[in-house]
């Protein structure tokens, strides 16, 4: 998995390429956490190229959400293939207040 990054004004946009299973995850899994640690707890999360996630892959943003939203900031995700986005729902994720899913990508700025 390559993992693309792009600085905003008031978040950072994370661009995953590939599967998020449990090798891959371990590297988005010390990007964010390296994000956090430098205080940047608003992220975005492009996921057109994210072709499939696994629990391990959900555990990233799990295991982060409370620390994120302790620090005032939260997670936006985007652009999620239909697959992907379902896992989100069915375990409703897509519920929480700090962890939003948008269709488009053109949406993630009013969110931050």
């Amino acid at each position: 998995m390559t993992i693309q990054e792009h600085p905003q004004d008031t978040y950072i946009t994370l661009v995953p390429h590939g599967e998020l299973d449990a090798n891959s995850s371990v590297h988005l899994d010390e990007r964010i956490q390296a994000l956090i640690e430098q205080g940047q707890v608003n992220i975005h999360i492009d996921g057109a190229d994210i072709q499939y996630i696994s629990s391990a892959g959900l555990g990233v943003f799990v295991s982060y959400l409370d620390e994120v939203a302790e620090q005032g900031g939260k997670f936006v995700l985007s652009s999620l293939r239909e697959s992907v986005r379902d896992v989100f729902v069915i375990l409703g994720l897509d519920q929480l207040d700090n962890l939003i899913i948008v269709e488009r990508t053109e949406d993630v700025p009013a969110h931050f």
